[in-house]
């Protein structure tokens, strides 16, 4: 039976999460949850400038007789461009890397070129076969799973672990960050370093072999965090950060131009995010980005009601999107309406390591530790 609706009082995350629990105040688990990150992960303020400095000269050390000194992506987003600017003015020599996955929009290439040349950023671009492509996230969609953005976000994290440690490099420096991210229920997502699950599902519902993808088994993943000692450092938690001030920085410093969401420079993203997910499985995430922003008091929570109170998706630009996401597929509009009349199936229904990443996430905060600290 589908739960009577509620929502949580403190932030907006709602009964769309059916996981979602809440106390006798109507708070919920997740806002628990990301005050528990917070204490974690997070310094006190006047702490943080020292360990920013600290950090930088590790990296900077590490780096030394080498030709680069850290890793960091770039998708033409807020974040990841100002990692981007955060490096550059520290004197690091970082290696910037993208993933074409064929759905750029060129808003987002431009903004790469700009900030890149303005800062004198070497870039190492991998362009994936598009057929190849094509078929793994048409598999992910006819397989009716909720994460399809799995591929890319694969991909993205296999590359960048195995760029490193190909140039002897002990540091990713990463736009993630609490501020914006600090919530995000497991049921609209899956452990996108499953290859297993990736595996499986291109077997079940593609077609032709994977070759150009970047990819990653959990054992590689573990060596490369163990015995190289590579570390993913969610850089921007070491500042105190304002993505609006970091996005109008980067508009006046950079003729930067804004996409209108969270991860829309990709033409695919905004297309999954407003419109598949929300209208086949009701996961709007915004909510998530907002409630992030609340506990971590960027907005608040009237401000994010109000936003909520809009439709995900402009209508004409959902248009033009449907149109452009069908071409690109090869797809019908009754093909697609057949993918959409699916019902959700568990990403645990196929072969996958999800019992051995849930059994390692009991230990998440050591791993974590390990994984992240400079």
């Amino acid at each position: 039976m589908d739960r009577e609706y509620a929502i949580c009082q403190r932030c907006v995350m709602d009964t769309s999460d059916p996981n979602i629990e809440f106390d006798s105040h109507g708070v919920c688990n997740h806002c628990k949850a990301a005050e528990t990150r917070f204490q974690r992960q997070l310094l006190p303020l006047d702490q943080r400038r020292a360990a920013y400095e600290n950090l930088l000269e590790k990296v900077r050390s590490d780096g030394r007789g080498k030709d680069y000194d850290c890793v960091i992506g770039v998708s033409g987003g807020v974040d990841s461009s100002y990692v981007a600017w955060l490096v550059k003015e520290a004197g690091l020599r970082p290696l910037a890397i993208h993933f074409d996955n064929g759905w750029n929009s060129e808003l987002a290439v431009d903004n790469i070129k700009n900030l890149l040349d303005r800062l004198d950023i070497e870039l190492y671009t991998h362009v994936v076969d598009w057929e190849e492509f094509r078929d793994l996230q048409l598999a992910f969609l006819k397989g009716s799973l909720v994460n399809c953005e799995a591929p890319t976000d694969h991909a993205i994290n296999a590359m960048m672990l195995r760029l490193a440690a190909k140039f002897g490099l002990r540091y990713i420096l990463s736009g993630s960050n609490l501020a914006t991210e600090a919530i995000m229920p497991y049921a609209w997502s899956h452990y996108n370093q499953d290859l297993r699950l990736l595996r499986a599902v291109h077997k079940r519902h593609g077609t032709g072999p994977l070759k150009t993808l970047p990819t990653m088994g959990l054992a590689r993943y573990i060596y490369s965090i163990f015995a190289l000692r590579i570390r993913q450092v969610p850089m921007l938690n070491f500042i105190e950060f304002d993505k609006d001030v970091a996005k109008q920085f980067l508009i006046d410093e950079f003729s930067w131009r804004d996409y209108g969401g969270k991860h829309y420079e990709s033409v695919w993203t905004r297309f999954y995010q407003g419109y598949y997910l929300v209208e086949k499985f009701g996961y709007d995430k915004r909510r998530s980005h907002l409630s992030s922003m609340i506990m971590s008091g960027l907005t608040t929570r009237n401000q994010a009601l109000t936003v909520l109170s809009d439709p995900p998706y402009d209508p004409e630009l959902l248009q033009q999107d449907m149109e452009f996401v069908l071409k690109k597929f090869g797809l019908s509009r009754q093909e697609w309406d057949a993918i959409m009349a699916k019902p959700k199936v568990d990403a645990r229904e196929y072969p996958s390591n999800y019992h051995l990443f849930h059994t390692m996430s009991k230990f998440k905060n050591i791993f974590r530790k390990i994984a992240t600290t400079p």
